[in-house]
């Protein structure tokens, strides 16, 4: 592995990582108003954004092992 590829993972792990924290914050936030959120009918909609955001991050870090056992990267 050169350095180019170092940085190359280092460009796209880094960002999926930031995603992985953000579900956490979104996580821990939909949790801790989760009865304010249900009374005002937005408890759904945060639910669906956190499966979102998790599904974006989970893809994303099975195209980044994808590409790195094809030695993409």
């Amino acid at each position: 592995m050169n350095k180019k590829n170092v940085k190359l993972r280092v460009a796209w792990i880094i960002p999926n990582i930031c995603l992985y924290l953000l579900c956490i914050a979104v996580g821990v936030f939909v949790m801790a108003n989760a009865s304010g959120l249900s009374e005002i009918d937005r408890l759904g909609t945060w639910v669906v954004l956190l499966l979102a955001l998790l599904s974006v991050a989970l893809i994303g870090t099975l195209r980044i092992v994808f590409w790195i056992k094809k030695g993409k990267m």
